[in-house]
């Protein structure tokens, strides 16, 4: 048996830039950190091993791997030609948040089955072996931050480059202030869910046939950088300032990312302590990260008091083996 941990992510900065229709374009980076909540994914030979079995949100029983449902176990399981497998998975938050539970749930289990047939691989091997399974072999309109984001723990930059390669630069805190950054950030979970293909088809339309738009774009990887520096320096509230900026310009790259709740929830947010906040994930939905120093938050949760807050510290280790057990 194997079993992985592999973290989510929280995206501060420079969504978006990750789509390969603007990196081929202009290099993409994004700022962000993996958080103590975690998606695991368990692989154990089958009782019977004429027999594969996937256990998510849904179970599936199955003689021939290729009538599995499940897009990303089906397409693993054949290129690793694997069966006989049980293979369950079970995370912290739900599908369709913005915490990149798909991904998460790809570099899990490419983790896992690697283990299971004793191919150690490095975590970036994971990400990048994740990114070819999901863009180039299923054909998601998605980008490469989520994969990065999650298999590599802690704070880091991501630059995506247009010969396709991604250099991660982990950004080191003092103790104190990461201990300020994770005490002042609050995640809340706005209820609604959203399809991030929906959103990213849209987005990845708009970047290449409205020049606005990918002018926006282009900004938000500045904002990015400035917010990595901000970080560096220690000044937090140029941190929060950014993530305000980047936000209101996110929302204009696409109708679906945010809608007359989202904004009502953020604009109750900024009247009640926060300094800057956004959506996490593509759009539509899910969890809204917001900062706000430790004196406002008692304030800013009672006008938050419809929506669910989800505690979480930030993480250094990204996905790992936590479990091996006998194969038998």
């Amino acid at each position: 048996m194997i079993i992985t941990r592999t973290p989510f992510r929280v995206s501060f900065a420079g969504g978006g830039s990750d789509l390969k229709e603007f990196y081929l374009k202009h290099s993409g980076c994004v700022l962000s950190t993996s958080i103590n909540k975690y998606m695991y994914i368990t692989v154990h030979p089958s009782f019977n091993r004429y027999e594969t079995s996937t256990k998510y949100s849904q179970t599936e029983i199955v003689k021939d791997i290729r009538d599995i449902r499940h897009p990303i176990v089906r397409q693993l399981l054949l290129d690793y030609q694997l069966s006989g497998l049980e293979i369950t998975s079970t995370a912290d938050v739900p599908s369709g948040t913005g915490l990149s539970t798909s991904s998460a749930f790809t570099v899990g289990l490419i983790h896992a089955l690697n283990t299971f047939i004793g191919n150690f691989s490095s975590q970036e091997e994971v990400a990048a072996r994740a990114c070819q399974l999901e863009i180039d072999e299923l054909g998601e309109p998605i980008g490469k931050q989520d994969q990065y984001g999650c298999a590599i723990g802690g704070i880091k930059f991501i630059r995506f480059l247009s010969d396709e390669t991604v250099d991660v630069q982990p950004i080191l805190l003092t103790r104190e202030c990461k201990e300020k950054l994770s005490g002042n950030l609050l995640l809340f979970y706005t209820g609604l869910t959203h399809s991030a293909g929906d959103v990213l088809k849209e987005q990845s339309h708009n970047m290449m046939n409205d020049n606005e738009k990918y002018h926006y774009m282009v900004k938000m990887t500045q904002l990015a950088e400035e917010m990595k520096a901000a970080l560096i320096k220690e000044d937090l509230s140029t941190f929060a300032t950014i993530l305000n900026e980047g936000w209101l310009l996110k929302r204009q790259l696409a109708s679906k990312i945010s809608n007359s709740f989202i904004d009502e929830c953020y604009q109750k947010a900024l009247d009640n302590g926060a300094l800057g906040g956004k959506l996490l994930g593509a759009g539509g939905g899910g969890f809204l990260l917001l900062y706000c120093e430790k004196e406002n938050q008692m304030k800013l949760r009672c006008a938050l008091n419809n929506l669910v807050e989800l505690p979480f510290d930030l993480e250094n280790g990204g996905t790992k083996v936590i479990y091996i057990g006998d194969r038998t």
